[in-house]
């Protein structure tokens, strides 16, 4: 072997590092490490001539090994590795130290600069066992599955179809358009939202490259990134849809009437239904829950009805088996049950509603067509108030985050109520207004000093019912005034939350989700669109409360990650992965159900899916024969960096005393 050629860099990082750590200290210590020819600073490694000062010292110095001390690996390992590659060094002799994070971050005075010495010593340590390693590829499918039609999910679909890819959008509801499709208007423009809304669903309807999977449900996940094999159940409609000519007759003759969950149970359906006027697939479903019975078969008026004999009550569940390259997940968001708020009097008074029923009631395709009338006894409301921050930013019985919409909706609908009741009053209840985004502030103005809604700064103590008025008690923090509210209707800013099922489907795909149940993003920062499990990727409220821009935005921004690895001619992955000693191996079966990745499989001996291991080493301190090791990181390697920081710390302690 080689002897060691470690060149070892320093960042100032301006006075992230330099303005704890003693930089010049800590480089003249590393120059004294056997095996290091070069040690030097630098203030911005990451910058161009930062750079370039690696690549150019790896081929004046011949350099065998590399380290940068600067901050995490996370941030700007691929940026050395790829420097020295240009340079004609294995990018796998590179490692860094991470002096900023883990310490000049969190210490101050000499104790920062000593434990900078130590971090430094035990990477060069590292270094010094590492092997050049090249990474693994393999081939992967061409097809990306999109789960969610809502905006998000349709936007991503059509981005990745539009880049020549086949594209699956499974919908477990009878039609894609998701939240977005029960909205009568959005902010801050106003703008019809089918309006908006039904071109792109036409559009997915008609593209060749995207097949839709309505009323469906991953049913299962195997595989791995870029090679999953996917199991989808399409549940049965009893309604052949090439024969269905949408006449309607079979919904006459129904004689079951439920709650349209469209309408957020402010209207009735039959049993077999269309959800809305423009939904796609425009095809009729019978619901098998809220029929009289298909198992034995109870009625048969809407088949008797149907001159076109598409209603088929034989139809069965079909299972899919799909190979997939890469996943899109936008599932979409809902409120908070309202139930849940009996503080202010949901479940007991039926003129407290939430935002999407008040949403229908303003629809021109609502149950009354627009005009806003109460639940309790139809009348036009003349006094309503709205209650924002209801269920959120409350850690103590509900929500601790901001939904982040309700600030930009409230306004919208106190603005469609005045529009639809001009003598109407209109007051909203508000902790403080949050409109981040484009011409947000204005709209909020807008409705505060054109349209005269008055906006009371404080929390609602009470809402109960007095003969047919909401009393709704409260306090306007600015005047330090009681307020008392004798309304008409109440309307109640839910908070957000995800969607039912997704944390059964995070399991299936094997991806994280927060401490509030979405989904969660690698880093917040640098990877949102991408979850902790390789090639599945996140758009839209599934991550987290969103407004629809943002939720386009994120679509579009999923589709690019999806369309970068499919186009892909093959999937490179780091080497830097567990393997198997074959003659140690009992094959015990020990290491297999404690990888997080399910990389692990176990016949004659353990075997180690490279495209799947990230690396963590749970595998390796589970192997009681110690077969199981970590490429770059050997048990030598280990013990050789733990010497190197006792080492420095005994000389710090000697030097110190």
């Amino acid at each position: 072997m080689a002897q060691p050629r470690i060149g070892v860099f320093v960042c100032h990082c301006g006075r992230n590092i330099a303005g704890t750590v003693d930089v010049e200290h800590v480089t003249e210590r590393a120059a004294e490490i056997p095996g290091v020819v070069l040690a030097t600073h630098y203030d911005y490694m990451c910058s161009d001539p930062g750079q370039d000062l690696v690549a150019r010292s790896i081929k004046e110095h011949r350099l065998n090994g590399v380290v940068v001390a600067a901050c995490s690996p996370g941030m700007h390992e691929d940026t050395f590795r790829e420097a020295a590659r240009s340079a004609g060094l294995n990018p796998y002799l590179v490692e860094m130290a991470n002096i900023r994070e883990q310490c000049s971050w969190v210490h101050q005075g000499p104790a920062a600069t000593d434990k900078a010495s130590r971090i430094l010593a035990t990477v060069v340590e590292k270094v010094k066992g590492n092997l050049p390693l090249e990474p693994s590829t393999m081939d992967h499918a061409n097809k990306c599955l999109v789960i969610g039609g809502g905006v998000a999910g349709i936007q991503a679909a059509l981005d990745v179809a539009n880049a020549g890819f086949e594209v699956l959008l499974v919908e477990r509801s009878p039609s894609i358009g998701g939240r977005m499709a029960q909205l009568s208007e959005t902010f801050p423009t106003l703008d019809c939202s089918q309006c908006i809304l039904t071109p792109k669903m036409v559009e997915v309807d008609r593209h060749p490259n995207i097949r839709i999977l309505a009323n469906s449900e991953l049913e299962e996940v195997t595989g791995f990134l870029g090679n999953w094999r996917v199991r989808i159940r399409k549940r049965a409609t009893y309604v052949d849809p090439e024969k269905c000519n949408l006449c309607g007759d079979c919904v006459g003759a129904c004689p079951v009437r439920v709650p349209s969950a469209f309408d957020e149970g402010l209207s009735e359906r039959a049993a077999i239904h269309i959800p809305f006027p423009q939904a796609i697939p425009s095809s009729y479903t019978l619901d098998k829950e809220t029929c009289l019975g298909l198992t034995p078969l109870r009625c048969s008026e809407c088949r008797d009805a149907c001159e076109a004999g598409a209603i088929d009550y034989d139809m069965q569940d079909e299972f899919l088996e799909e190979d997939i390259g890469a996943i899109i997940v936008a599932t979409g968001y809902e409120l908070l049950p309202k139930e849940r708020m009996a503080e202010y009097g949901y479940g007991e008074i039926p003129d407290v509603i939430d935002g999407l029923e008040f949403e229908r009631m303003v629809s021109a395709s609502g149950p009354t067509q627009g005009e806003l009338r109460r639940p309790s006894d139809g009348r036009v409301p003349k006094e309503i108030v709205f209650i924002q921050c209801s269920g959120s930013r409350d850690p103590e019985l509900y929500k601790p985050y901001c939904s982040k919409i309700c600030c930009m909706y409230t306004a919208k609908h106190a603005l469609l109520y005045r529009h639809t009741v001009p003598d109407g009053k209109a007051y909203v209840f508000y902790i403080d207004v949050r409109a981040g985004g484009k011409d947000y502030e204005e709209f909020v103005q807008r409705a505060m000093e054109e349209d005269r809604i008055l906006y009371l700064r404080g929390k609602v103590a009470k809402v109960f019912q007095q003969g047919d008025k909401v009393m709704v008690w409260g306090v306007d923090t600015l005047t330090d005034r009681r307020v008392e509210v004798a309304a008409d209707l109440v309307v109640l800013a839910q908070a957000m939350v995800p969607s039912a099922g997704v944390a059964e489907l995070a399991r299936k795909l094997r991806v994280s989700v927060d401490e509030h149940a979405f989904l969660k993003e690698a880093h917040p920062k640098l990877r949102p669109l991408e979850a902790l499990a390789a090639g599945v990727f996140l758009a839209g409220a599934a991550q987290g409360p969103k407004d629809i821009p943002e939720s386009v935005a994120q679509g579009s921004g999923a589709a690019v990650k999806a369309v970068m690895l499919l186009s892909a001619p093959e999937l490179i992955h780091s080497p830097e992965v567990a393997e198997v000693d074959e003659l140690l191996c009992s094959a015990c079966g020990i290491c297999s159900p404690q990888c997080p990745y399910e990389a692990i499989t176990v016949e004659d001996t353990a075997e180690v899916n490279e495209m799947l291991c990230e690396g963590c080493g749970t595998c390796v301190a589970a192997c009681p024969s110690g077969a199981m090791s970590l490429r770059n990181l050997a048990d030598s390697q280990v013990l050789a960096m733990l010497r190197a920081a006792l080492e420095e710390r005994e000389e710090a302690e000697v030097s110190g005393g």
